[in-house]
C-alpha cells in the first residue's frame, strides 16, 4: 500500500506541506498517489537515526547482514504485481523490463548477501611483528576495510529498481557495514515506497538497529542538497546527469568535511567501426547498432551515442543501412515528459550545429512522450573542432564521424571526455593493426567491448561500470557488481593490538575461516 509518507526510519511520516505527484507517460496523466516532501527536520531525524544505527550495524556479523539483503529480496518478490503494476505506471516501461530489473535487483542483494556471509571482502592483511628485528624492532601490523559511516543513495530516474531504492548502491552499502537514506526519484516515489516498505519489514524481521534505513520524498533538490551537507554522512551514490553529479561532487567538497560522492553521470560510449569489419559485414552491424541506439528508447548510459569510422565506400554503407534500419523500428515511450523534453532540446541544439548533417530522422506521428529516433553524421575536422557535438544527447540518439584517416580517429579518441565504454568493431586480426587506436580508447573508458554492443551491463565480480570523469566521479571504482562495496569502506590498520579484542578477521585463530595475506601469503591458515 502506498501512503505518499517519509520512512524515518521505521516511521511514516508526512509532517510537511510540499506535495506532488509522479506522472504516467503511457498515459499521458498524473497518476493518483500523492506524495510528501520530507521537511529539514525529518531529514536531522532519519540522520541523526543512521548514525545510532551506525554505532551498531558496522558491528553485526556477516552471517546477519546476509540474512538481512536476501530477506529484502525476499520482500521484493512478495510484492508481486503491486510493484510491477506501479513501476509501468510511473516510468512507461513494459511489463517484461520490470520483471527483468526486479530480478536483477534481486540478484544485487543476494549476490552481496554470498560476499558478506563468506567474509573475505575484508581484505584482511596480517604483518606479523619481528621483535628482535635490526636496526629497529618491527611491530604486528594488521588491516582490513570497515565502514564509512551513513550513506545517501539518490534514485535514478532511468532504473527504478536496479539503481534506486534498493539498487546496487544501497545493497553495497549494507553489505559494507552502512546505514542507508534514499533520497528518492520523484518520476517513480510509489516505487520507491514499496521497496522501501519491503526493506523495513526485512531490517524488522532480521533484527536489524532501527535507523539502518530511511526513505525520502523530494519533488526538487533541496532535499538531496541537505543530505549531502549534513555532518552525519559519509558518502552519497548518484546515477544521473553530468550537471546533477558535478552539483553534489562540488557541494560534498565544500563541507566542513568533504565526503566522497560516487556518480556515475554521463557518456557517450564511443563504437569504432574498423574498415574490414565494415567491408564484410556493414549491413549486419547497422542492423545491430540501430537496436542499441532504439532500446529502452535510447534511455541507458551504455548507449551508443557515437559512432567511428574511416571515410569510405564501406562507412558511407554503413551509415546508408543504419539510416534506413533505424527508422523501420517503432519509437517507444520515454520515462516522463520532462525526460523527453530535454532530449528535444538537446537533439535540436546538436542538430543546429554547422557541418552536421541528419542522415535518418523517425518521421511518423507518434503518442505524447514517444520518441524520434534519429542519426547524424559529420566530419571529423568539424567534430574535433566543435565540443557541442561530444555531448551525450540522452535518448534514442547517435553521431557517426567520418574520419580522414587513422591519425585523426586516434586524435578524436584522445580528445574524448571520460567515458563508461568503448567499443572495437573488428574482423579476424584486423584490431591488431590498430594498437594506438585500442590503447587512445583504453585510456578515455572503463570498459572495452570487443565486436558487440555496449548496452547490458552484466552484473558479475569482473564487471566496471564507471570511467575517467565525468562517466564517474572516481574511476577507480565500479558502480555494478560485488566489487562496488569498496566504495563504502576505508583501510584501517590495528598495530601491536592485543589478539582477544581485535576483529574475528584479524585474530590468529581465525575464527571466520576467511582468506587472509599473511607476511605476504595468500590463506586460510592460523597464526601459531
Amino acid at each position: 500500500m502506498i501512503t505518499g509518507k517519509n520512512y524515518i526510519g521505521n516511521q511514516l511520516i508526512a509532517s510537511g506541506n510540499t506535495r506532488y505527484t509522479t506522472f504516467n507517460p503511457q498515459s499521458h496523466q498524473e497518476n493518483e498517489h500523492v506524495f510528501t516532501e520530507a521537511t529539514p527536520e525529518e531529514i536531522n531525524k532519519a540522520v541523526d537515526l543512521a548514525s545510532k544505527a551506525f554505532k551498531e550495524y558496522r558491528t553485526i556479523s556477516g552471517k546477519r547482514k546476509a540474512a538481512f539483503l536476501n530477506t529484502i529480496a525476499d520482500e521484493i518478490l512478495a510484492l508481486d504485481d503491486e510493484l510491477i503494476q506501479i513501476y509501468c505506471t510511473e516510468s512507461g516501461l513494459p511489463e517484461g523490463r520490470a520483471k527483468g530489473e526486479r530480478g536483477r535487483t534481486v540478484f544485487q542483494l543476494r549476490s552481496f548477501a554470498d560476499l558478506v556471509e563468506e567474509g573475505s571482502w575484508v581484505e584482511a592483511m596480517i604483518d606479523t611483528a619481528i621483535p628482535d628485528r635490526e636496526p629497529n624492532p618491527k611491530s604486528d601490523l594488521r588491516k582490513m576495510n570497515i565502514p564509512l559511516g551513513p550513506v545517501v543513495v539518490f534514485g535514478a530516474s532511468n532504473f527504478p529498481l536496479a539503481y534506486s531504492t534498493a539498487g546496487g548502491d544501497t545493497a553495497a552499502a549494507f553489505a559494507a557495514g552502512c546505514p542507508v537514506i534514499v533520497k528518492s526519484h520523484p518520476m517513480h516515489a510509489g516505487t520507491g515506497e514499496l521497496i522501501a516498505s519491503a526493506i523495513i519489514k526485512a531490517a524488522e524481521k532480521t533484527g536489524m538497529p532501527n535507523g539502518v534505513f530511511s526513505n525520502l520524498n523530494s519533488g526538487g533538490i533541496e532535499v538531496g542538497q541537505q543530505l549531502v551537507a549534513h555532518p552525519k554522512v559519509k558518502a552519497v551514490g548518484f546515477t544521473g546527469s553530468i550537471r546533477g553529479g558535478r552539483a553534489l561532487l562540488d557541494l560534498a567538497a565544500k563541507r566542513e568535511e568533504p565526503i566522497p560522492v560516487f556518480a556515475e553521470m554521463g557518456s557517450i560510449n564511443p563504437v569504432i567501426m574498423l574498415p574490414k569489419a565494415l567491408e564484410n559485414r556493414a549491413e549486419s552491424l547497422a542492423a545491430t547498432y540501430a537496436n542499441s541506439i532504439t532500446l529502452g528508447t535510447g534511455q541507458f548510459c551504455t548507449n551508443p551515442g557515437l559512432i567511428l569510422g574511416l571515410k569510405g565506400e564501406s562507412l558511407t554503407n554503413f551509415i546508408n543501412s543504419l539510416a534506413h534500419k533505424i527508422v523501420e523500428i517503432n519509437p517507444t515511450c520515454m520515462l516522463h515528459p520532462n525526460i523527453i523534453g530535454a532530449y528535444e532540446r538537446n537533439k535540436n541544439k546538436a542538430i543546429a550545429q554547422e557541418g552536421l548533417t541528419v542522415v535518418a530522422s523517425y518521421k511518423e506521428n507518434t503518442p505524447p512522450n514517444y520518441a524520434s529516433q534519429i542519426v547524424t553524421t559529420v566530419e571529423g575536422k568539424t567534430f574535433l573542432e566543435n565540443p557541442t557535438l561530444h555531448q551525450e544527447v540522452f535518448g534514442p540518439y547517435s553521431i557517426v564521424v567520418q574520419c580522414e584517416n587513422e591519425q585523426q580517429l586516434e586524435k578524436i579518441v584522445l580528445n574524448l571526455e571520460g567515458q563508461l565504454t568503448g567499443t572495437v568493431i573488428s574482423d579476424a586480426n584486423e584490431v591488431a593493426n590498430y594498437s594506438n587506436i585500442v590503447a587512445a580508447l583504453q585510456n578515455r573508458v572503463g570498459r572495452i567491448i570487443f565486436n558487440g554492443v555496449p548496452t547490458g551491463v552484466e552484473v558479475c565480480p569482473s564487471m566496471v561500470h564507471g570511467g575517467p570523469y565525468p562517466a564517474s566521479t572516481d574511476s577507480r571504482f565500479t558502480a555494478v557488481g560485488i566489487n562496488s562495496i569498496q566504495r563504502w569502506v576505508r583501510p584501517f590498520c590495528y598495530q601491536d593490538w592485543p589478539n582477544h579484542i581485535l576483529p574475528d578477521e584479524l585474530k590468529n585463530e581465525n575464527p571466520s575461516e576467511i582468506l587472509r595475506s599473511i607476511n605476504g601469503v595468500l590463506t586460510k591458515k592460523q597464526i601459531k
